[in-house]
């Protein structure tokens, strides 16, 4: 059965994390789970949850893979409310797009962090850009004969000043 594109975009996404929660202050980034609210006893599915470095709290990962509007101000506020009900330190919200200008007003007042990341993105091949800062993945192949297969990886990391 193939994986819907959002899918594959989420656990992309968690695992690019993963291999960032440094940048983020984290010590890793998990995948979906449930988890319940502390103040409303509600149960919510989150894209994923980021440890933070010594066990001391975590951030809610929540993927959006809209490909034809910018995350709106409503969405970000229910991200908001998610955050404050769970006890989380903050978020990181992925999305192919940028977000609209109440959502990022919200998210700068409620410690979300704002992470780009292409619609079609790989484990192996992706840009994604985080805190004024651009990653990116790629993966080609070069054939030297008949026989021999040669796999390069080019990981570039260009801060933004």
């Amino acid at each position: 059965m193939k994986k819907k594109a959002w899918e594959s975009y989420e656990r992309v996404a968690q695992f690019l994390l993963d291999q960032m929660a440094e940048h983020f202050g984290l010590s890793y980034v998990e995948g979906k789970e449930t988890i319940e609210g502390k103040r409303s006893g509600t149960i919510y599915e989150i894209d994923g949850r980021g440890v933070a470095k010594g066990g001391e709290g975590f951030v809610i990962l929540e993927c959006r893979r809209y490909t034809t509007s910018r995350q709106k101000q409503e969405d970000m506020a229910a991200l908001a409310y998610r955050i404050l009900d769970t006890g989380a330190k903050g978020g990181i919200i992925v999305s192919p797009l940028d977000l609209q200008e109440g959502a990022r007003k919200i998210a700068e007042a409620e410690n979300i962090v704002s992470v780009r990341l292409g619609e079609n993105s790989t484990n192996r091949n992706y840009v994604l850009g985080f805190l004024n800062k651009i990653f990116v993945g790629v993966t080609d192949r070069v054939h030297l004969s008949e026989n021999v297969v040669v796999v390069l990886k080019k990981h570039v990391n260009n801060d933004k000043a």
